[in-house]
């Protein structure tokens, strides 16, 4: 009978990921940095797996950076002895040890599936269904901020190879509207532009800016904070919806879809607790004809890898876009990460997911469990 590997131990660090261009800015927040965990899985066969999450701030999503650190702190001497390549065991251990706080439990199901593919000799994208698309779209994000200057950013991103982008919104609908109209007409033929509100709307607020824009080529992303909310204006709309914060499990895709108020999913890794759980709604999202947006809430070359797995595995006329978060950071937090040409990203074929920390910046970890 094959020998187990089993967890040996478990190191937690902490890193701040400062921005390239000073800030993020987004609905009502801005951040300079954002606080990121990164964990590592040692094993008996002396296999490591990595694995990242990072929150948007405490207040976009109900996960912040200290719970993530405190929830793993709670899960992972379950963990120790456990098969770390049997990641359905692993997922069930961690769903029975904590109720809810998926984001706590995502760094640790990527660091398994890390593990499995090194074991395996794999790249994790061969383990999630295969090589289904070679390169991997990307859209450029428009942070927030007046006008004139997101006017400016999109002409310089495209000169840069960006063909999709993902302007924030989600603040004062009249100056919403005068973003949206200066972006959009910046536009070059056949580029795809998404205004996204990350839930900074009220409902009448949502319903006033998509119909003063309701004559524009673009997308309208999470305008309100609740599905309930969403579904009126997405039913008062002409335009496509991509459904993001509310789509929290695969009972929230699965009302949306059948109420009809959803075209694109935006799958975040981390709020969905991992590439398991992700990869399932996934599967069951082109079963039904949903396309995704396919990234993480933030996070560095670490979380980059993991996306890109999951994307690389999902049919292409599926994908309708991901985020590489590592360009828009000054932290290297791991090399081999995924690499970025003309507006697509590529990711290693590398083993698991192909990276190797960066352990000058990581520093000493936080806590170690063995």
């Amino acid at each position: 009978m094959k020998e187990l590997n089993k967890i040996t131990g478990i190191k937690v660090y902490q890193v701040e990921l400062t921005m390239k261009e000073g800030h993020y800015s987004w609905s009502n927040q801005s951040f300079r940095s954002f606080d990121s965990t990164i964990i590592e899985i040692e094993t008996s066969k002396g296999i490591k797996g990595y694995g990242e999450v990072c929150p948007l701030g405490p207040a976009y999503l109900p996960a912040y950076a200290e719970g993530a650190r405190t929830g793993i702190a709670k899960i992972a001497g379950v963990l120790i002895g456990k098969d770390p390549e049997n990641i359905n065991e692993i997922n069930s251990i961690m769903d029975n040890t904590l109720k809810g706080h998926p984001y706590v439990k995502s760094a640790l199901d990527i660091a398994c599936w890390d593990i499995l593919g090194k074991a395996t000799n794999q790249p994790i994208f061969a383990l999630l269904g295969g090589m289904l698309q070679k390169k991997i779209k990307l859209f450029k994000v428009i942070s927030r901020d007046v006008p004139e200057i997101m006017q400016q950013k999109v002409i310089d991103y495209q000169e840069q190879g960006f063909t999709q982008f993902q302007m924030k919104v989600g603040a004062e609908p009249s100056v919403d509207i005068r973003r949206i109209r200066s972006v959009a007409e910046n536009l070059r033929t056949g580029n795809v532009l998404g205004a996204d509100a990350n839930c900074g709307w009220r409902q009448h607020d949502a319903i006033r800016v998509v119909k003063a824009v309701s004559d524009l080529d673009i997308y309208i992303e999470q305008p309100c904070p609740t599905y309930e909310e969403c579904s009126v204006v997405r039913h008062r709309s002409n335009l496509p919806f991509i459904l993001d914060e509310c789509m929290i499990d695969l009972q929230s895709v699965l009302k949306a879809w059948n109420d009809q108020s959803v075209d694109v999913i935006n799958l975040k890794i981390g709020r969905l607790g991992g590439l398991s759980k992700a990869k399932l709604i996934r599967d069951v999202c082109v079963s039904l004809g949903i396309s995704l947006t396919i990234e993480d809430t933030w996070g560095s070359q670490i979380v980059d890898a993991a996306i890109a797995h999951l994307a690389h595995s999902t049919p292409r006329e599926f994908h309708f876009q991901s985020s590489a978060f590592h360009e828009y950071t000054q932290v290297v937090t791991a090399v081999g990460q995924p690499t970025i040409d003309n507006g697509y990203m590529f990711c290693s074929k590398a083993p698991g997911l192909g990276i190797r920390p960066n352990f000058d910046v990581l520093g000493d970890p936080l806590s170690i469990f063995s």
